[in-house]
């Protein structure tokens, strides 16, 4: 058996290729031109994973601008790695259309990366290829001595002795590879149903009904949707985005001038949520100016105190009132510096009032009132996160009316830069998710607020939901959406508190949202297996993991040495394995915080006799 070091990655998709970038970054300092190898595992093709594989609708987008999207480092991630710049999506897409960057692939990408604007919306297809390209540049800095062995098939079992070799079991592959070291990023996991869900489905199945679970909407079988008939929809997030998409422009309709030009093979989806309203728009203009400085009120120091504390973390007791004082200091400061003739007070009056004054008091409240004249300027989370709280329609009809107007609004306001303390409130968010992800599992209620006010849809998606809203394709159902099941008439019925007494009928139900990440009901082989062996979990399913460095945490709170973990399925998520450039980037701090330690241990292990099992 080769005494080579190696490390076992499973999952190929942009998390993994950002912990190869890591490797590739730090090795020179920590790895002395010693001989390893990386065995890479994953049944999609390395670099777009299963989320961003190119072999997708090209209708489907992603929700962000080209200009906003990287997978490079930059000074603004605090890290003790080596920054390795390299371009953002809008930047190699004019690299590959000026020839100094070769793509081959799909001419149709190839066309679409020739026209995208650094403030286009690209496909994800076309993300696919950035990521492949990544992933190709970040092998080839691979210094002599580390090699990359690309394995296709589910890795099924991690097993082994916790001071000794790692054997992982991939489908397919009768021998297990062997590691000194295994590192899971494996991304979003697909469940099995919980009871509610299992309930719905066995009733739809006594009734000849369609329910479709929580799943990844690019991967659900649409087909069985019927045209014309309504269709109750629980979800408002970007998995309803992409099921209207595939509902609508997927089955032949078009967008001509803000109308929607129906096919007739449609369905009309009834779309309601807890909050009734789709996510926040993404905003639609570029920072100019002063960055407000973060992070002001909720940084390293106030993390670590509270981790000092003795007893548990409550996230709304403990964490909330910071959060909300450095969005409020990231809005301020911006609407200060960049728009002072809309405030009454000078800006370094006001800071100095808003520190010491205390969130939620009405001294607070006092102060701004008297400094920002307009309600329209002043911040107020709560009703930016449950627009429809007191909302009451007498009928569905005028609902529509009522959801039609604050979509536009919304559309309005976050493409207008006089509203820019909306893109500063995104920084805080970014900065805040930083300090966030110290704390393990603090619930979902901070992951809901920040997906609904910073990973909204593109404007043109909204712009299109109106025109679908118009076409009478899209019926709004409103907030606290519940769904029951009619014995009697063989139909599901949804309700809403914003339409007191009325109710929607119809035959088919689609959950429009991802699985709950949970080791309790994972589809994931790997991870039930993980878990049988003693890995710890949270309450909510989560898989536990030391914040500093990503390790596998087990049941008697102990890190496992040889086996790491990171990813939205463990205590440590962050916002995204990319993000926008210049913005901190927490996925990346986590990747090389794991590399790191990976490279050191294995260098460690490399310079002693070591008996191999």
């Amino acid at each position: 058996m080769s005494l080579t070091p190696a490390l076992v990655v499973i999952g190929a998709g942009p998390r993994g290729t950002g912990v190869l970038e890591r490797i590739a970054a730090n090795a020179a300092e920590l790895y002395e031109g010693l001989p390893l190898d990386i065995h890479l595992v994953d049944p999609y093709p390395p670099g777009g994973g299963r989320i961003w594989r190119q072999d997708q609708s090209p209708l489907l987008w992603m929700n962000s601008m080209a200009e906003d999207v990287t997978m490079f480092t930059d000074e603004t991630v605090l890290m003790d790695g080596p920054v390795r710049p390299g371009p953002a999506l809008h930047t190699w897409a004019a690299d590959v259309r000026q020839g100094r960057v070769r793509v081959l692939g799909d001419p149709a990408v190839l066309e679409e990366i020739h026209a995208l604007g650094d403030q286009d919306f690209p496909s994800r297809r076309l993300q696919s290829a950035y990521l492949r390209w990544v992933y190709e540049r970040t092998l080839a800095a691979l210094p002599p001595g580390i090699t990359v062995h690309e394995h296709t098939g589910h890795a099924l079992r991690v097993s082994g002795p916790r001071d000794g070799r790692q054997r992982v079991r991939i489908e397919g592959r009768a021998d297990p590879l062997v590691a000194d070291l295994v590192v899971l990023t494996v991304g979003h996991l697909d469940a099995e149903p919980d009871a509610e869900q299992e309930e719905l489905t066995a009733f739809a199945a006594r009734h000849g009904l369609v329910h479709l679970p929580p799943d990844f909407t690019a991967d659900t079988d649409l087909s069985a949707l019927p045209a014309g008939e309504p269709v109750l929809v629980r979800g408002f997030g970007l998995a309803f985005i992409d099921l209207m998409v595939l509902l609508t422009e997927g089955r032949g309709g078009r967008h001509e001038d803000g109308v929607y030009i129906p096919s007739g093979r449609e369905p009309v989806l009834h779309v309601g949520s807890r909050r009734g309203v789709p996510y926040h728009s993404k905003i639609g203009y570029t920072w100019q100016g002063e960055r407000p400085p973060l992070p002001r009120h909720f940084g390293a120091a106030q993390a670590e105190e509270i981790l000092e504390r003795p007893g548990p973390v409550d996230f709304r007791r403990d964490l909330w009132p910071l959060v909300a004082e450095e969005l409020g200091h990231a809005h301020y400061h911006r609407l200060f510096t960049a728009h002072p003739e809309r405030t009454a007070v000078g800006w370094g009056d006001f800071e100095e009032k808003y520190a010491v004054a205390e969130y939620g008091s009405p001294e607070l409240a006092a102060l701004v009132a008297s400094a920002v004249p307009d309600p329209a300027d002043r911040l107020d989370l709560d009703a930016l996160d449950r627009p429809l709280d007191g909302v009451r329609h007498a009928s569905y009809d005028a609902l529509q009316d009522g959801l039609r107007a604050y979509i536009s609004a919304d559309l309005e306001r976050r493409h207008d830069p006089r509203h820019s303390p909306d893109l500063a409130v995104f920084l805080g968010l970014l900065s805040v998710y930083g300090q966030l992800t110290r704390f393990g599992d603090i619930g979902e209620q901070w992951h809901g607020f920040f997906s609904h006010l910073a990973s909204g849809p593109p404007g043109p998606r909204l712009r299109q939901l109106l025109a679908l809203s118009r076409a009478g394709i899209v019926r709004f159902a409103g907030a606290g959406m519940t769904v029951e099941t009619d014995e009697a008439e063989g139909v599901f019925r949804a309700r809403s508190v914003t339409v007191p007494g009325a109710s929607t009928e119809a035959r088919a139900l689609v959950e429009a949202r991802l699985p709950d990440p949970s080791l309790r009901r994972t589809r994931s082989a790997l991870l039930t297996a993980l878990h049988e062996d003693g890995a710890a979990g949270t309450g909510t399913g989560l898989l536990s993991v030391d914040p500093a460095d990503g390790r596998v945490l087990y049941r008697d709170g102990s890190p496992h040495p040889r086996r790491f973990a990171l990813g939205p399925y463990t205590t440590a998520r962050s916002s995204g394995a990319f993000t926008r450039p210049r913005t901190g980037g927490p996925a990346f701090r986590q990747n090389d915080a794991t590399a790191r330690t990976a490279l050191a241990f294995l260098r460690d292990l490399s310079c002693r006799d070591r008996v191999t099992a």
